[in-house]
């Protein structure tokens, strides 16, 4: 079975953008249950399907396939919930890890997160100065459930 282990961080500044160009990412989601999500991305010009199980610490089973992008962008406009979570991404390789910093856009404008991805939920990682709060616990910061409470709607 496929797993992945992430942590997320609110990110602090803009020094992140200094170490890496960003890539848009556009995903919608077929199911947001919490057992499971469907998820379909764009990344640049490719497509991507992909299945997520209930998240259980840091650790949730993942399994990933690439399709059409044409059928991608086809389930995104007619198929996905709405809104559609749209993003840049920056990849910024640290050590061993690589840190995804997502700018989101749209109905979520003004948040900023960062993840790594960890062979195990113990593994020692770098945290660089810009990584903030960890929020992996926090259900409001998974993408799938951005796109029933949007971080502009949040009150602080």
């Amino acid at each position: 079975m496929a797993k992945e282990i992430e942590r997320k961080f609110l990110v602090k500044g803009e020094d992140y953008k200094k170490l890496a160009k960003d890539v848009n990412y556009r995903q919608g989601y077929l199911s947001t249950v919490k057992e499971r999500t469907v998820r379909v991305r764009t990344v640049a010009s490719e497509g991507f399907l992909t299945i997520k199980g209930i998240t259980v610490g840091a650790s949730r089973a993942e399994y990933e396939y690439k399709i059409p992008a044409a059928d991608a962008n086809e389930m995104l406009d007619n198929l996905c919930e709405k809104p559609i979570v749209e993003k840049n991404r920056y990849k910024i390789p640290a050590g061993r890890h690589t840190w995804e910093v997502d700018e989101f856009l749209g109905v979520n404008q003004g948040l900023v997160v960062a993840e790594i991805e960890l062979a195990s939920e113990d593994e020692a990682f770098e945290k660089p100065s810009w990584a903030g709060e960890e929020v992996t616990g926090d259900p409001k910061y998974f993408n799938s459930n951005l796109i029933k409470n949007p971080y502009t709607k949040w009150s602080n």
